[in-house]
């Protein structure tokens, strides 16, 4: 009976041992901070009757990248509650990983509104991309006070493919656009042309960030490309994602 009672007694001991280094673990990636993903609210291109939203890999494979790093991640749009969602491909592993995610499935089935975030809670903010973007990202005031926040207490600032559509018009407290003088890159023109959507969206992003004072770079169309100025980084298309956020996590870990 003694062997059996010390028997449980250790299986306890160890139990809680686990227990507490899973407690310390989730701390230490509590720790790292939280990243603030944007996605867009809006579901329709233009007047075509086609449907749009956020895109799935641009939010997956960053997603990724993040949370492997340590870092928790929060979604808001401009409208909260449910994103609509683009790129639907659950072919591809990384977004089947993030879409049967409860955990993260549920927070992306649940944005929070602008106004429901505390900027203090963020070491960075992500704009996700999808043509959704290029209707509700550019002229949302809320989106663009939080951005300028936490670019100013030293967050990180990135997005990708039409993400970028929400930095267009962030001004800084100094007045001066946030992409002004930077290098940046984001959806080009030629993409766009490529896919006949140049007269269905309300601006052209890469002509719109050169008129705000970029330095406008990139890659050939569709070929992932990853700009990094200072504590802004933009990417050029879905396939640039991934390289977005390990950027990202560059930055956040101080390693550049």
């Amino acid at each position: 009976m003694k062997r059996v009672f010390g028997f449980f007694v250790l299986a306890a001991m160890l139990l809680m041992t686990v227990n507490q280094a899973d407690a310390l673990s989730n701390r230490s990636k509590a720790a790292k901070g939280k990243v603030l993903f944007v996605v867009t609210s809006h579901s329709e291109k233009g007047s075509t009757g086609e449907k749009t939203g956020y895109y799935l890999s641009e939010v997956s494979h960053a997603w990724k990248v993040l949370v492997n790093a340590g870092y928790e991640i929060d979604f808001v749009s401009p409208k909260g509650g449910e994103a609509p969602v683009d790129g639907f491909d659950l072919s591809d592993p990384v977004n089947k990983a993030f879409w049967e995610n409860a955990t993260y499935k549920a927070k992306i089935s649940n944005t929070l509104k602008p106004s429901e975030v505390k900027v203090r809670d963020y070491v960075a903010i992500y704009f996700a991309g999808g043509h959704g973007t290029m209707w509700d990202f550019a002229d949302n005031k809320e989106l663009q006070r939080l951005t300028r926040q936490i670019y100013e207490k030293n967050g990180v600032v990135g997005a990708v493919c039409h993400g970028p559509s929400g930095l267009v018009n962030v001004k800084l407290s100094n007045g001066k656009y946030l992409v002004e003088g930077k290098r940046v890159n984001s959806f080009t023109d030629a993409e766009e042309k490529a896919l006949k959507m140049e007269t269905v969206v309300p601006f052209m992003l890469e002509t719109e960030m050169r008129k705000r004072g970029a330095k406008f770079e990139n890659s050939e169309m569709w070929q992932p490309h990853v700009t990094v100025d200072g504590l802004l980084v933009t990417g050029q298309n879905p396939a640039s994602a991934k390289g977005v956020a390990l950027e990202m996590v560059k930055l956040l870990n101080g390693k550049k």
